[in-house]
């Protein structure tokens, strides 16, 4: 029996309909990930481009979606420009999670923590740092109540040298301990908020040096400039430590992520971020004060000279930010 001419009709055209329409989804999603890719690839400083690039890893999943609509509906030439974008997109990605380097030597372990305003509960911190034997720790947003907090915790009996400059309050503090001597403290007076480094004196007649910073948020408009033009002399500290020291450590809340070119100008040449060395891909650590998860990733601490074997993530309760704790092995260097 054939089916009456005006029964197939409607039925053919609701497929065609919900055929446009998944492949109106499929080149919105696309053109999402197109927008993630070349944000993650421009070195302007735009806000547009920089809150761009912060949402780069939501965008490019676009790409994603896009290949499984077109794929489903056998849209074979959105099916091409989609697979092409994602292979893009993946090659954007795919250093944070491979990982690479030989790692030689003892391992230190340090923890970068933004305790937001010292709200940051102290015990939580000190806990931290016990459990899982910090010998650097780094802070951000340090106050006065709170360096008061972390000594009533019990931190200097843990990490018995400091190097500290705590605000009265507010974000503009900065701070670092450690389990072994500092030495060649030095303050850098040209950022927004206080920005640190030490020489860390190890057992061996070994050294490194420790460095922390908080460049300023990118956002509101104005402070962009501001936060480009402190994370571009964040390089030519980087590379001026590193002639005095075939070690150097950077912890900080850069308020910048993989995604901004901002950000990666620091690496290479010997530089690593320790989430990339050690393969341990997006760690998103900011807010954790809302009621989704964190959504992007800016606490991170960056080596030269040495190799970061693993990193985590932790949580500050108290703060907006989870900490991040990496173990970095030091070549030809044992502890004992």
């Amino acid at each position: 029996m054939s089916t009456a001419p005006d029964e197939v009709s409607p039925s053919r055209s609701r497929g065609r309909r919900a055929r446009r329409v998944a492949v109106a989804i499929g080149w919105a999603a696309l053109a999402g990930a197109v927008v993630g890719v070349t944000a993650h690839l421009m070195t302007v400083t735009s806000p547009l481009v920089v809150v761009a690039a912060s949402a780069a890893p939501y965008l490019l999943f676009g790409s994603v979606v896009a290949v499984l609509v077109f794929l489903a509906v056998r849209h074979w030439a959105g099916l091409a420009v989609a697979t092409a974008v994602a292979v893009a997109a993946a090659w954007t990605q795919a250093p944070l999670y491979l990982g690479g380097g030989a790692a030689a030597g003892d391992e230190l372990v340090v923890m970068q923590a933004n305790i937001e305003f010292g709200k940051g509960d102290p015990d939580s911190v000190v806990a931290q740092v016990r459990s899982r034997y910090v010998d650097i720790l780094a802070v951000e947003e340090l106050t006065d109540s709170a360096l008061a907090g972390l000594d009533d915790a019990g931190l200097g009996d843990l990490l018995p040298y400091r190097y500290v400059r705590p605000a009265a309050s507010g974000a503009d503090g900065s701070g670092m301990w450690s389990r072994y001597p500092l030495t060649d403290r030095v303050e850098y007076p040209d950022f927004v908020m206080a920005a640190l480094s030490a020489r860390v004196v190890l057992p061996g007649d070994r050294s490194l040096t420790m460095f922390v910073a908080h460049p300023l948020p990118p956002w509101p408009r104005h402070q962009t400039p501001i936060w480009a033009d402190e994370l571009s002399r964040l390089h030519t500290i980087l590379d001026g430590l590193r002639s005095r020291n075939d070690m150097v450590l950077m912890a900080a809340d850069f308020n910048a992520t993989w995604d901004h070119a901002q950000f990666r100008a620091l690496l290479g040449d010997g530089v690593h971020d320790a989430a990339e060395q050690a393969g341990a891909g997006v760690l998103r650590t900011y807010p954790t004060d809302r009621s989704l998860p964190p959504l992007l990733s800016i606490d991170r601490i960056l080596v030269s000279g040495a190799t970061a074997t693993e990193v985590d993530a932790v949580d500050l309760p108290g703060a907006d930010h989870r900490g991040v704790v990496a173990r970095i092995a030091i070549p030809d260097w044992s502890a004992r």
